[in-house]
């Protein structure tokens, strides 16, 4: 076995600093802990002086507790005060070490630099005593030599010491501490065991003051009581007895009380289940509360408890003390446990009067049940539970608010005060934000003891105070955050509101609730109703208008009548247009007003774009509309606005929208906003309807112009031609016989031409025909080149045929088929620049397919590839390349090789050329001929 390793110098100063702080944990009192850590200190450090002082916090000031210095020992023990300033007083109160290089000219030293210069202790570092933010003392260690301070891992074990050191402190102080407070629990256990036995609350109640007055021994303890009805407090039972004759004692009190009116803070603390404590330099209360109530009671200092059972106030119990007193938190909490134990036994002594009343509360619920489900007349039912319900609160009005959220505001639909007071006007003003959030929140009755005094419905404090109302009890009609009605019952005295009389009036409330309930649905209904015919008149006359502009104006008259707004307008442009103007508004108010004659950029309006992009409807307020904006949309009244973009489909482009606009604070109805969507929807799709419908009828007049004049000049040039043949037939008649062979060919030539127009008169006047013929490619291509020749000379272009097909036939309509390629070639050249290359490529895809590829060194749109590949928009009143050539032949090209079965793309090479594309059909196994006799031989087509 091997021996033991010996230890490191680092691992044993480690050791002995965990047997140091062990010890320091063990112990058990200051002056033990500080020996063990003085006697640390020496050992492990070499230092001439090592001294540690406890703080004083009176006297502040520090009791040396001994350590080592290399003269007299007695210097270390006594007691060193801090002045101000002093380098000891800088440690504890900043409580971060302290490094002085030479102690002995340090002048904050105080009696420490007159021991430095006596023993020469020269470098010297302090480290304060704390745990936390509070300090227990300060460690000095001193060395002979200036400037000495601990290497890293000194100062290392020395703050671990001190740290220690001041938490093993911190513990023996609170445990110190804690023996000499007050505790609470037993003297509270103990009224407890007590009260059980005791019969009657009177009993009980002196019970409590006598243990009380024990337990704290203020001048005086008492109970207060409540007086709900005149809302004062009584002195019930108090620690201060008179001896009357033949020895009976008499309780002192009985006096008017403490009423609220006077010392209304004190008692919404109290109702709030607030302890109220009032001592030396400290009070709960403000200073004119605390004055009146401490005049009230003749007291300097006072702790008082409330006494409170299921939220209601029944009174409070009263320490008192005729000098000004701190009020230790042991107090506080007897206080507040004794007053709890009186708020559950005294419920005991009502209980058969709660029985009684709770009795009686439930005939007059049933009897309000009964007349609801039987009564047919509504108003009869209110009137006769309203009466009812005064009786038994003692109330003199009764008020049923209906809320309408279409105003947002409440309106009496029943009111019950006596004979010789008016009526509160109807509807009551609109409610605070914080007013309306804690009628959403609570559940139970809302009590209002003193309306002058409380700021809850302050938006109904004048008209209820103009009709002398003082004390309210207000409930509502439905559970949950959702506010149908209220239920109100008046007072015209201030007055405190009972737990039963609450739960009272929350019954009757939920019951009348119904009722509420379907006058709201059958509210709801007549208005729905109303504004569904309304909305189906409207679409149905929107949809019998044949005119733009009367049904633009038509609709916003509607929509002005429907949603009772005072301005209705809209913005319209045309699909493509950067502009756009304001079209017929509505206004029936004058403040209201909008510029017809400005120009409105489109893209740039931040309004118009945000409409542009919301689902539906879009709600806001003029304050965050625009500069740009408010240029054309104006006036002192508009408050809120709600705007609709004319849109018929996701695909289809917006062409306008629609603005209503009315005063600050308007609320917006669901049906509205339905009716108002349906409406611009049916605007919106009538409104493309009509454009595409004049759209349409331009294009068809358009078109038939356009036939009808080829049409006559095709029948001139062919009625020309006639005559010119005649012609020639008469000069070849009278020629020599060379020249009449001569004549006789010209005139076949032009004999198969007119043979060729003969067909597109006769068959082709208004649809294309559709004709199967073969044709060999060579030819084909040959007469494209031919066709092309002189624009391509003329713009100085390269030109080149790559066929290595060979004898090749197609299938198809040839004479379309060669429209179609030179369409694209001549587009080709166009496109390029003089001096560019125009190529053509042929490959067979399969034996059915030919690609005929032509490259041009050309600039082309990219929009009008995208297009071609896609194929025209949804939207046809979108701007598109298809509207002009050169896309609209393009467009014309490729739907005629897609009746042919074959294709037509252009794509943009990676080199920056221009591919365009061409599918033809092969004809199935048929060898090159000439066309069939459908058509003309001949295909050349004059320049």
């Amino acid at each position: 076995m091997a021996p033991p390793k010996e230890l490191t110098v680092h691992e044993k100063q480690l050791v002995t600093l965990g047997r140091l702080l062990q010890a320091i944990r063990e112990g058990e009192n200051a002056d033990m802990l500080v020996e063990i850590t003085l006697k640390y200190l020496q050992e492990e450090f070499d230092y001439s002086v090592v001294w540690i002082g406890l703080y004083e916090r009176l006297e502040h000031r520090l009791l040396g507790k001994g350590g080592s210095i290399p003269g007299d020992a007695g210097f270390l023990k006594q007691r060193f005060v801090m002045a101000p300033g002093d380098i000891l007083e800088q440690v504890v109160i900043q409580q971060r070490p302290v490094a002085v290089p030479d102690l002995r000219e340090e002048t904050r030293a105080g009696d420490w630099r007159k021991a430095a210069k006596k023993f020469n202790i020269q470098g010297t570092i302090l480290f304060p005593i704390r745990h936390r933010d509070q300090c227990y003392g300060v460690m000095l260690l001193g060395s002979s030599l200036w400037g000495a301070t601990p290497r890293a891992d000194d100062k290392a074990r020395l703050s671990t010491v001190v740290g220690e050191l001041a938490t093993a402190i911190h513990y023996l102080e609170v445990n110190v501490q804690r023996q000499q407070v007050k505790r609470p629990d037993q003297p509270l256990l103990s009224l407890l065991d007590k009260l059980r036995t005791l019969p009657s609350l009177s009993e009980r109640l002196e019970a409590v003051v006598e243990e009380t007055h024990q337990f704290i021994e203020p001048s005086r303890t008492n109970i207060y009581w409540f007086e709900r009805e005149r809302r004062y407090f009584w002195r019930r039972t108090t620690n201060r007895q008179v001896k009357k004759s033949k020895g009976n004692t008499e309780i002192l009190g009985q006096s008017p009380g403490i009423t609220v009116q006077e010392v209304g803070k004190f008692y919404e603390a109290l109702a709030a289940d607030q302890l109220v404590a009032i001592g030396e330099a400290h009070s709960s209360l403000k200073g004119d509360i605390t004055s009146r109530l401490m005049q009230q009671i003749q007291a300097r200092s006072l702790l008082a408890a409330p006494i409170l059972f299921q939220n209601e106030l029944l009174g409070f119990l009263a320490v008192e003390g005729n000098e000004a007193r701190i009020w230790q938190d042991q107090e506080k909490t007897y206080v507040r446990g004794a007053a709890q134990l009186v708020a559950l036994t005294a419920p005991l002594e009502a209980m058969e009067e709660t029985v009684k009343q709770t009795k009686l509360d439930q005939t007059l619920t049933a009897e309000l049940t009964r007349a609801i489900s039987s009564e047919e007349d509504w108003k009869e039912t209110l009137h006769t539970c309203a009466e009812q319900l005064c009786k038994r609160l003692r109330a003199e009005r009764i008020l049923l608010l209906l809320y309408d959220p279409d105003q947002d505001e409440f309106e009496i639909c029943h009111q019950s005060q006596p004979k010789n007071r008016r009526p509160i006007a109807s509807p009551l003003l609109t409610l605070s934000e914080i007013d309306w959030q804690m009628l959403q929140r609570v559940r139970e009755p809302i009590s209002i003891e003193n309306l002058d005094e409380d700021l809850k419905l302050m938006a109904w404090r004048n008209p209820l105070l103009e009709q002398d109302v003082k004390s309210l009890l207000v409930c509502k009609t439905s559970n949950g955050q959702q506010v149908e009605g209220l239920l109100i019952v008046c007072h015209e005295a201030s007055r405190a509101w009972s737990r039963s009389e609450q739960e009272i009036v929350q019954v009757v409330s939920q019951q009348l609730g119904l009722i509420l309930h379907q006058w709201q649905l059958q509210k709801q209904t007549d208005q729905q109703q109303k504004i569904y015919q309304t909305t189906q008149w409207a679409i149905t006359t929107i949809q019998q208008t044949n005119q733009l502009e009367r049904l633009e104006s038509l609709t916003l008259q509607h929509i002005a009548q429907i949603l009772q707004a005072p301005m209705v307008t809209m913005v319209t442009w045309q699909t493509g247009r950067q502009k756009g103007r304001v079209s017929f508004p509505v206004l029936s108010d004058k403040s209201f007003s909008v510029n017809t004659e400005a120009v409105i950029p489109i893209y740039t309006d931040t309004f118009i774009q945000s409409v542009l992009q919301a689902d539906g409807l879009l709600p806001l307020s003029v304050d965050v509309l625009p500069a740009e904006t408010r240029q054309w949309l104006s006036g002192t009244n508009i408050g809120q606005i709600l705007a609709m973009a004319l849109r018929t489909s996701p695909e289809h482009e917006p062409t306008g929208i629609v603005i209503v606009a009315d005063h600050i604070g308007r609320h917006w109805p669901d049906r509205h906003l339905n009716a108002l969507g349906n409406l611009v929807s049916q605007l919106a799709w009538s409104r493309r309807h009509l454009v595409l419908t004049e759209k349409s009828k331009a294009y068809q007049e358009k078109l038939e112009r356009l036939n009808w004049y080829k049409q006559r000049r095709i029948e001139e040039m062919y009625r020309t031609l006639n005559l010119i043949l005649r012609r020639l037939d008469e000069m070849a008649a009278q020629k020599d016989a060379l020249n009449g062979m001569r004549y006789q060919q010209v005139v076949r030539q032009l004999g198969d031409s007119l043979n060729s127009i003969t067909q597109v008169l006769r068959d082709e006047q208004w649809r294309l025909r559709a004709y199967q013929e073969s044709a060999p490619l060579a030819g084909l291509l040959k007469r494209g080149m031919e066709r092309i020749d002189g624009l391509v000379k003329q713009r100085q272009l390269w030109s080149q045929v790559h066929n290595n097909e060979g004898n090749l036939t197609l299938s198809g309509d040839i004479v379309k088929m060669e429209l179609v390629l030179h369409e694209v070639l001549v587009t080709a050249c166009y496109r390029c620049q003089p001096g560019g290359r125009v190529d053509i490529w042929c490959r067979t895809i399969d034996p059915r397919s030919l690609e005929l590829s032509i490259t041009d060194s050309g600039v082309i749109e990219p929009r009008l590839i995208a297009e071609l590949q896609a194929g025209r928009v949804v939207d046809l009143l979108a701007p598109s390349t298809f509207d002009q050539p050169p896309g609209l032949h393009m467009f014309i090209c490729q739907s005629l090789l897609q009746q042919m079965g074959g294709e037509l793309n252009l794509y943009q090479l990676e080199d920056g050329r221009v591919l365009t594309r061409l599918v033809l059909p092969i004809a199935p196994g048929i060898p090159t001929s000439q066309p069939s006799t459908n058509q003309p031989k001949t295909t050349t087509f004059f320049q």
